[in-house]
């Protein structure tokens, strides 16, 4: 008995040339593109909307670096905001001292400034995991802001070092603030696009590879320690970013904006934007500036005494924080990918309806 096969006959679909952008240009692109609804937004809103739009901002850098070391490499931190204390400082101390160094050089150096922490921070926290690392970067941010009561004289105690910066170049008719919000999204966009431009390069791989196993990366020729160093370094590069930008904008840097408490609201806003996703930072970003607000709001509306009002916040952004994980375990932007998903789905199955 002899069995017949045949081999359908498959369609080849002609080879077609696409014309892509390059990442990076395209990165540039859209940065122009959201740099341009920013200036919109700050035209037609009010002076206190763009004291929030700038705080957006820089929450926006630090939980984008955040979430390039918890979501990518799986490096828990309880301390990233000892990086924008460091960075706030740095901005402070500059102008107060060295008022002749441009604005875009403080940032810079409060960056490194930053990124140096981290370098040592992440040296340190090589070896550690889990728990571990988590105790270890909580006690930065417990430790550091107390310097300001060790070195009064230099750091200003607790109420830290107040400072004035002109930026706004003479002949230039927008307000103050309006002003300082273009300057905060400018430098978040240009740190974003070096974020994400190392997010999709090698280097993300090999974050994403340590995270997933560490032997296997090991195995396969990744330096370990090293990758996760540089994780350290870049997310505190984006914390000291995040601390100058808060300086500039506020024109105070004071240990009380720097409390444990920073901390773990910006690890928790990496988990209800989206672990691992940069849309989820400025998801988390925009949560934490707006829930702080509505809380606020809602603490006066029903005339609660001041130590119900002032921990108000943190228990409905927490209540908040369970009930979105709850319902989307990937966050915002997990819930925004779902509902695009039914949406095309229902599409395709509509389109098949109407064919048949």
């Amino acid at each position: 008995m002899t069995v017949r096969t045949s081999i359908p006959e498959t369609r080849v679909e002609p080879v077609t040339k696409k014309r892509t952008v390059p990442p990076l240009l395209r990165h540039v692109l859209f940065a122009l593109g959201a740099f341009a609804v920013v200036v919109v937004l700050t035209l037609v809103t009010d002076e206190f909307t763009n004291l929030r739009i700038a705080t957006i901002g820089y929450y926006l850098v630090a939980v984008a670096g955040l979430t390039l070391l918890t979501g990518l490499t799986g490096q828990v931190s309880l301390g990233h905001g000892a990086f924008m204390f460091i960075g706030a400082y740095t901005v402070a101390l500059l102008v107060r001292r060295v008022p002749s160094f441009p604005l875009w050089a403080d940032l810079l150096l409060a960056s490194a400034a930053g990124g140096l922490a981290g370098l040592l921070a992440g040296a340190a926290a090589a070896r550690l995991r889990g728990p571990y690392l988590a105790g270890a970067t909580l006690a930065l941010a417990v430790g550091l802001p107390a310097l300001t009561r060790r070195f009064q004289d230099f750091l200003g105690g607790s109420n830290g070092l107040s400072f004035t910066v002109h930026s706004r170049p003479a002949g230039i008719g927008v307000p103050e603030l309006r002003w300082q919000t273009w300057i905060v999204w400018l430098s978040v966009l240009i740190a974003l696009v070096l974020v994400l431009n190392i997010v999709r390069g090698r280097l993300g791989r090999d974050f994403r590879a340590v995270r997933d196993d560490e032997v296997a990366a090991s195995l396969g020729g990744i330096a370990v320690g090293r990758t996760k160093i540089l994780a350290f370094l870049i997310s505190a590069v984006c914390g000291g970013l995040a601390g100058g930008l808060q300086a500039f904008l506020l024109g105070t840097a004071a240990p009380g904006s720097f409390t444990p408490a920073l901390s773990l609201s910006l690890l928790a806003a990496v988990v209800l934007g989206g672990l691992g996703s940069l849309w989820g930072a400025l998801w988390g970003a925009v949560a934490l500036v707006y829930f702080q607000a509505w809380s606020e709001d809602l603490a006066d509306a029903l005339h609660l005494n001041t130590d119900v009002a002032n921990n108000l916040p943190l228990a409905v952004y927490g209540v908040i924080l369970i009930v979105v994980v709850l319902a989307f375990p990937r966050g915002i932007q997990g819930g925004f990918q779902r509902l695009r998903g039914l949406l095309r789905r229902s599409a395709e199955k509509k389109e098949n309806h109407e064919n048949h």
